[in-house]
């Protein structure tokens, strides 16, 4: 990590709960995340993960979002993640083939509607 702080937020849109990650995301900071989305989870339909402030994303942020994507889908709801997507964030979903697990939408607006 570069020194940069990590910030995860937390903000409902109408029946969409964003979360947004900004700066280097890795297994010390994980846990906020997995936090924020188990959180999403139980309050409410659909969630958006807007990535597009993350500079870098390691395996653990990987593993957390699986698991809240299992959590959305036994709950019926939905979880969407928002680019644009910096290429080493978009690489470790295309070489995991989570990019195929995840409906992705390459802006916050889009993800609202998808």
């Amino acid at each position: 990590m570069t020194g940069e702080q990590v910030v995860v937020t937390s903000t409902a849109e109408g029946n969409v709960t964003v979360i947004g990650l900004h700066g280097e995301v890795d297994e010390d900071n994980a846990p906020l995340l997995a936090r924020a989305l188990a959180q999403a989870a139980e309050g409410g339909p659909r969630t958006v993960v807007d990535l597009s402030g993350a500079d870098f994303v390691d395996s653990s942020v990987l593993h957390a979002l699986l698991r809240a994507q299992r959590a959305h889908t036994a709950a019926g709801g939905a979880l969407v993640l928002a680019g644009p997507f910096h290429t080493g964030v978009r690489r470790l979903f295309e070489v995991t083939g989570a990019d195929t697990v995840f409906r992705m939408a390459d802006s916050l607006a889009s993800a609202m509607t998808c």
